[in-house]
């Protein structure tokens, strides 16, 4: 190996150690998002809940997680990225001690929004630290590992309910120390908090951020360290020349614009963001037991079903980072909604042929396994495409004066959406469900035009070029 391959080779691990590390924030995403699944029940018996009030505690921590998302740009801005890890690692750990003991159902419900602000402010840091530090040659690889994080997160989450409620015999029985299996679920959330809140007092500052705040001989610094075969002088004057023509032309980190109060490349992120949740993938995750009852599957089967959705997710999204890079964004993500649209079609026609009401259905024929065809289908679609590639887009479109804060107001309309749709499903679902999929389908179908007609190709560009892809004709950033 000659010393320019071994310098490629010391610099890519280099990078790569930065963005998983920036990542583990969407290990905590992942698993705090999906952790109160296995307690449901449990916390349910426990407090003597009714449906809408376990409803409602379930969902709260999205409410959460979408202030946590458009506080967390204003928190970056000011104080930086690696600040706001800090306080997302300790909202993390707080919530998890805070949910595993709670006394009452309205205690259990603050301690799930404290944790939804922490994981608010993972969805938001993690992927805008991730395309600042990454070289332009791999940034989409990297930007995809917070989509993988927070698939393993979701897998981990599953994982440590299944083996706490096995291990008590169920997860409203006592394990160690005479406390309940589904407290010692809420509790394991600490060992990440304090592995995130660790890695976060050993990264380095964005060197974009550090630009903005006049300390660029850190900023050179740190781009030397992460891309020394790269010009980072001319990285560097990139990012002064964005500052100053923005400052020439009046634009001094405002979202604020003439489409409907806000820049169009803001709205194209907020867009992206409900279209990623509007396909309904929160329902594969969070309401598929009649699914699996309908096509036969026993409903103590779900758990170690869902375990196995979450693995598929995790190798799905290895997938796309393998070929982010290589493909493209555009290619990939247009793939994955005509998937989409497809296998979710598939699931609305075949429970138009479903028999009985309510969650007591029954999918006749070859139709059940049709159903379940298409249900995986649609999570190989999602995952390998617009899961981790809305995350990679969110952080290379938005001008480097308004990334923070941007891609937080696309994250909390993100949370929105996930909010809506996880409160809506029940109750479109006991009307149709044909008619629920055939809706989620029509979305997929509408991600399709929004890509071909409003999202350009980023590949291979860095984050300073990509930006003016999104500026409208006849403004001062134009080349």
């Amino acid at each position: 190996m000659t010393n320019k391959d071994q310098s490629v080779a010391k610099i890519s691990g280099r990078v790569i150690w930065l963005a998983a590390a920036g990542a583990v924030g969407g290990f905590l995403f992942g698993f705090d998002s999906s952790v109160v699944n296995g307690a449901v029940d449990a916390i349910k018996g426990q407090f003597g809940l009714s449906a809408a009030v376990t409803g409602f505690a379930v969902a709260v921590a999205l409410l959460g997680c979408a202030v946590g998302a458009y506080l967390a740009g204003r928190i970056a801005d000011r104080y930086g990225r690696i600040p706001a890890m800090k306080i997302g690692a300790l909202l993390f750990l707080v919530s998890a001690f805070g949910a595993g003991f709670a006394f009452s159902v309205w205690d259990l419900v603050f301690w799930r929004l404290v944790g939804g602000l922490g994981i608010g402010l993972a969805s938001v840091i993690a992927p805008a630290y991730i395309s600042e530090i990454s070289p332009r040659r791999v940034r989409g690889r990297l930007a995809s590992l917070q989509q993988l994080a927070i698939t393993t997160g979701i897998f981990a989450a599953l994982l440590s309910d299944a083996v706490f409620a096995n291990s008590a015999g169920g997860a409203g029985q006592p394990l160690w120390f005479g406390v309940e299996a589904w407290r010692w679920m809420f509790v394991a959330g600490a060992v990440p908090a304090i592995v995130y809140g660790w890695v976060a007092f050993t990264l380095p500052e964005s060197p974009r951020f550090l630009v903005f705040k006049g300390k660029e001989e850190e900023a050179l610094k740190v781009f030397q360290s992460i891309a020394p075969d790269e010009d980072t002088d001319r990285s560097l004057r990139d990012i002064k020349t964005a500052i100053e023509e923005d400052a020439a032309s009046g634009k001094k980190g405002s979202l604020r614009g003439k489409a409907l109060g806000l820049q169009p490349v803001v709205w194209i992120g907020i867009i992206l963001s409900v279209l990623q949740q509007f396909v309904g993938i929160n329902v594969i995750f969070y309401y598929s037991t009649t699914l699996w009852k309908a096509v036969g599957f026993q409903e103590k089967d779900s758990l170690t079903i869902s375990v196995a959705t979450a693995i598929t997710n995790i190798l799905v999204t290895l997938v796309a980072i393998a070929l982010v890079d290589r493909v493209g964004r555009r290619p990939i993500l247009l793939t994955g909604s005509i998937g989409m649209a497809v296998s979710l079609a598939t699931m609305a026609l075949a429970f138009s042929s479903a028999t009985g009401s309510g969650s007591d259905i029954t999918l006749p024929g070859a139709w059940g396994t049709a159903a379940l065809v298409a249900a995986n289908v649609f999570v190989i679609s999602f995952g390998a495409s617009w899961g981790p590639l809305v995350w990679v887009l969110l952080g290379e479109i938005f001008p480097s004066r308004i990334r923070a804060r941007a891609l937080g107001l696309a994250a909390a309309a993100q949370w929105i959406a996930n909010f809506a749709i996880t409160l809506s499903f029940p109750v479109m679902a006991a009307a149709s469900l044909p008619l629920t999929y055939a809706m989620y389908a029509a979305f997929a179908a509408a991600s399709f035009f929004f890509v071909m007609f409003k999202v350009p190709e980023t590949n291979g560009m860095a984050l300073e070029q990509a930006e003016t892809l999104f500026v409208p004709k006849g403004s001062a950033r134009k080349k």
